[in-house]
């Protein structure tokens, strides 16, 4: 075997046992290593060129990548996310021909429409759904993204945050719970409006928790000026707006009709 191959296999292997240990920390530092080696292959995007191991280089990076992808969900990192998810997209579709598809291909698309949608980029999660075949749209990973699209925007919460038991793998669960805390903070922004105060139970069920515990939980970490007293959530009052101010009226009607006579004469 190539030395600088078999220096990345080893690589990935320690890798692959920090990850085993969830020793994220090292995982951290052997996955810069690793990026820094495969720049020394030519056989990678975007040059492709067609090296006597090219086969094997390509796997082995695109492998390395999909690892790097799931670390940055264990990591909480969705900035590494994206970066190395971009990395990875093009050993799914520019190299699909010259290596084996991966088992964890339709884990990882789920997991970026998902991303999407925590972020609110829905133009973004449609792009990427166009480029999906039939056949990948029906796999359970990409119709769970789609399913909670839907009840997303239909404003089926109680949908989506039931959901999560149902994820189809671990790593969901992160952007599972992001989501609901999206939605809960959506409704608590609306409900501060609308009401002066609520009772804990009812503030439980309009927040989706399944228990009160969990709301006063919720209170006490996301929103401090909320009171809990006397079995009630007050809410902070909203600050009184400002007084609108009064619309010349007269003068724009004045100023449109000069301009009317103006167009007139040119005319």
């Amino acid at each position: 075997m190539d030395p600088q191959l078999t220096e990345v296999s080893q690589q990935f292997e320690r890798f692959k046992a920090a990850f085993i240990r969830k020793d994220f920390d090292s995982c951290t530092n052997l996955l810069s290593q690793l990026k820094v080696l495969l720049t020394k292959f030519t056989s990678l995007p975007p040059l492709f060129e067609n090296t006597p191991n090219a086969a094997q280089e390509l796997t082995i990076a695109r492998d390395i990548y999909e690892y790097a992808v799931v670390l940055s969900v264990k990591t909480e990192d969705q900035d590494s996310f994206e970066r190395d998810f971009f990395q990875l997209k093009p050993y799914y579709v520019d190299a699909r021909n010259r290596i084996p598809s991966s088992p964890q291909e339709n884990l990882i698309l789920g997991l970026n429409l998902l991303r999407l949608l925590v972020q609110n980029r829905i133009a973004e999660f449609h792009t990427e759904l166009e480029l999906l075949s039939s056949a990948t749209l029906e796999n359970p990973c990409i119709k769970h993204a789609v399913e909670l699209e839907q009840s997303f925007m239909e404003g089926a919460y109680n949908r989506v945050l039931s959901a999560r038991q149902t994820a189809p793998d671990e790593t969901y669960v992160y952007f599972m719970d992001l989501l609901a805390k999206t939605i809960r903070d959506e409704i608590a922004g609306c409900s501060e409006k609308a009401y002066d105060h609520l009772s804990v139970s009812e503030g439980s069920k309009m927040l989706l928790f399944s228990s009160d515990q969990e709301l006063l939980t919720y209170v006490n970490e996301e929103h401090p000026e909320w009171e809990v007293k006397d079995g009630l959530v007050v809410f902070q009052k909203a600050k009184e707006t400002a007084p609108c101010k009064e619309i010349p009226s007269l003068q724009l009607i004045n100023q449109t009709l000069s301009y009317a006579r103006e167009l007139e004469r040119i005319v």
